[in-house]
């Protein structure tokens, strides 16, 4: 059965990736689960995040949505992308040439998932909870129409 993201959800985690790298110097999440209704984002990192750190996170995800960012995707070469980006969570299947998402000037990683035209259409971010385990922090999150 093939995986289904929503568009909203899943471009909303990309900004989210890229704030947390900002941030803490996480790098992208490991491990996702999105979903329509709420998602989670796995990272690997030391410590769970204080309110004013959660309250951070939200302020700048929800700017970077409202500045109705476009929303592109370029395709290029494996080779020039293993240069720029982490491939290892791309399938193995995957041919010579890497699908390359943008947000903007905020975030461009490789993806195979559905997005967005415009990061004004994901609407309202929102972290419900986060919590910390075996290295691991998880941030779970909603939006908001």
């Amino acid at each position: 059965m093939e995986k289904v993201y929503d568009p909203r959800m899943h471009s909303a985690e990309h900004i989210l990736n890229q704030t947390m790298d900002r941030m803490f110097g996480c790098g992208r999440c490991f491990r996702a689960h999105i979903e329509k209704k709420k998602s989670k984002c796995d990272y690997r990192y030391h410590r769970d995040l204080t309110d004013g750190e959660i309250k951070t996170i939200e302020k700048r995800v929800n700017a970077v949505i409202a500045a109705d960012l476009p929303v592109t995707e370029a395709h290029i070469s494996k080779a020039e992308a293993s240069g720029k980006y982490n491939l290892e969570r791309l399938p193995r299947d995957t041919g010579d040439s890497i699908r390359i998402v943008r947000v903007g000037e905020y975030d461009a990683c490789p993806c195979i998932g559905p997005h967005v035209g415009s990061t004004k259409i994901i609407g309202g971010f929102r972290v419900t909870s986060t919590n910390f385990k075996d290295g691991v922090l998880r941030i779970i999150f909603k939006l908001q129409q």
